[in-house]
């Protein structure tokens, strides 16, 4: 389907359309997609402090999730 088509079936869509959230989640939807995103820059910090989480997850030095809540209530009953 060419470009052209899908857009005068998504017009006809929202022509029929009398769903308020809907419509306004697809144009919330369609304004985002529109907008130009920056980038966001990472400071030498921020890169080295990703590194070295990556190792750790690699070598298995990670928490769970249920492991960390544990930890967590212990330091807190103390």
């Amino acid at each position: 389907m060419k470009t052209i088509e899908i857009r005068n079936k998504l017009i006809h869509e929202i022509n029929l359309s009398n769903n308020k959230n809907l419509l306004e989640e697809f144009y919330n939807y369609l304004t985002q997609e529109n907008k130009v995103r920056k980038t966001y820059k990472l400071s030498k910090e921020q890169n080295v402090a990703i590194k070295e989480a990556r190792t750790q997850i690699e070598n298995g030095d990670f928490l769970t999730n249920e492991q960390a809540d544990q930890e967590i209530e212990e330091w807190l009953n103390k």
